[in-house]
């Protein structure tokens, strides 16, 4: 009878101390992470792949995930309504890839104000409140991806760059990057024209590159879906491995492209991390744990050398 009474209370006393210690009974569970991406990941792999990341890791810590991403990522305004939509919901952290640095210092404000913590992945920010950025060192790929043409052409030549959204800050960085590995090591950056990350918009910017700079022999787009565009405006040309081509982000069919010549390189990126580690640092604000004030994901410069493993 004791030892019943015994196992009782202590029984009563597990249960008790579950429910006011995280991660017992309820878990992570009580929270609700809000993972806003500058663009949906359908049609878009690297987004599809920050998506995953977060969604594993919230699956797997007991983490409710909300996930949205505006119709474009030049849709600012889009972005800004669903971000306040879920701070008014009371989401508990918002990881977020702001479509513009500063546009949504206002929304970000307004997430402080009813202490909501905000973590920044993939593209920094002005806002001076975030927790943290989580995600690559933009200007060190675009240097990657400049140097690459600067060994293949020897420091000679004409080369030029598609750009994507300058108000974004990842974009802005990777050119200004390349720019300057560029014209460190003596080519001529002859033309830079904007693709707002859209695949159709890179292979115009390439055919007009191609008509009005003829010479250029090397490109420099600041993400793959430009770069693949570049590729078939330069094969329409009959000019494929004429002109070399580097992009940003390593997706699938860029790899691919690379395997097969019609693009030269990209520089990989670890969009499964950002998302990854969005989720996880996240969680340990929200649970009073130190998170590191910039969070480096890592840049790989891919070629025919080890475009195999991306290519899946």
């Amino acid at each position: 009878m004791m030892a019943r009474r015994i196992t009782g209370i202590v029984t009563a006393l597990l249960v008790v101390l579950a429910l006011l210690t995280p991660g017992i009974s309820e878990g992570a569970a009580k929270y609700t992470i809000l993972l806003s991406m500058k663009g949906p990941g359908s049609g878009n792999p690297f987004w599809a792949a920050v998506e995953r990341g977060a969604r594993d890791t919230a699956k797997a810590m007991g983490v409710n995930l909300v996930v949205l991403a505006p119709p474009a990522e030049t849709d600012v305004q889009a972005q800004i309504a669903q971000i306040e939509d879920q701070i008014a919901k009371r989401v508990n952290a918002i990881v977020v890839a702001p479509t513009d640095v500063s546009a949504l210092n206002t929304t970000f404000d307004k997430a402080r104000a009813q202490k909501i913590p905000v973590l920044f992945v993939d593209t920094d920010g002005t806002w001076r409140s975030k927790l943290t950025f989580i995600g690559t060192d933009n200007r060190a790929g675009g240097v990657m991806g400049g140097q690459f043409l600067c060994g293949a052409f020897k420091g000679k030549g004409d080369v030029a760059i598609i750009t994507g959204v300058m108000t974004t800050q990842s974009i802005r960085s990777r050119v200004e990057g390349a720019r300057a590995a560029m014209a460190k090591c003596g080519l001529h950056v002859v033309a830079e024209l904007p693709a707002n990350s859209d695949r159709a918009l890179g292979q115009q910017a390439m055919e007009d590159i191609l008509t009005s700079k003829p010479a250029v022999k090397g490109i420099f787009a600041a993400n793959d879906l430009m770069a693949l565009g570049a590729a078939e405006a330069v094969k329409a040309r009959g000019k494929a491995g004429k002109v070399l081509i580097v992009g940003f982000d390593a997706i699938p069919e860029a790899a691919q492209a690379i395997l097969s010549g019609t693009m030269a390189a990209s520089v990989a990126q670890s969009p499964y991390n950002m998302g990854k580690f969005g989720v996880q640092n996240a969680l340990r604000a929200l649970t009073k744990k130190s998170v590191a004030k910039r969070i480096d994901t890592g840049t790989v410069l891919v070629t025919k050398k080890n475009a195999a493993q991306y290519a899946k």
